[in-house]
């Protein structure tokens, strides 16, 4: 006796009962910490960028000039608070160099972003700001 299409279609259904959970666990074991990494990504580029974009503007600063490098690296520190958070403005220096034999003032933070997810290490960045010094005429 031969089934008919409609019994062996329903049987087939209910063999199947429950795969849509494993599916789900199994495409989720990727995507997570796929959104995961992206999310990092976002987070340690927006930190860097608003560092570096602190430092330079300390580094303008410090260059003009009634201020001194010191001025500069606060003025940094000041803007990084404001901007993100306190910790990332504890690493924060300045001074004077020559760059192309222009006097120039060099404005310099170092910070970790912390990692999103339970393990792995944090991200280091170092980012400088340069201003060239301004002279009295």
């Amino acid at each position: 006796m031969k089934r008919s299409p409609r019994s062996q279609a329903e049987r087939r259904a209910r063999d199947e009962g429950g795969a849509a959970v494993v599916d789900f666990v199994l495409v989720s074991m990727v995507l997570v910490p796929m959104v995961l990494g992206l999310i990092q990504v976002g987070l340690v580029m927006h930190v860097r960028n608003t560092l570096a974009a602190a430092a330079t503007e300390g580094a303008r600063y410090g260059a003009t000039i009634d201020r001194t490098p010191a001025d500069g690296a606060a003025r940094t520190r000041e803007q990084v608070r404001g901007a993100i958070a306190d910790r990332f403005a504890e690493e924060v220096s300045a001074g004077r160099e020559s760059v192309g034999g222009v006097p120039t003032v060099i404005v310099t933070v170092r910070a970790v972003v912390p990692p999103l997810g339970l393990w792995g290490p944090g991200v280091t960045l170092s980012v400088t700001g340069h201003g060239v010094q301004e002279t009295a005429p």
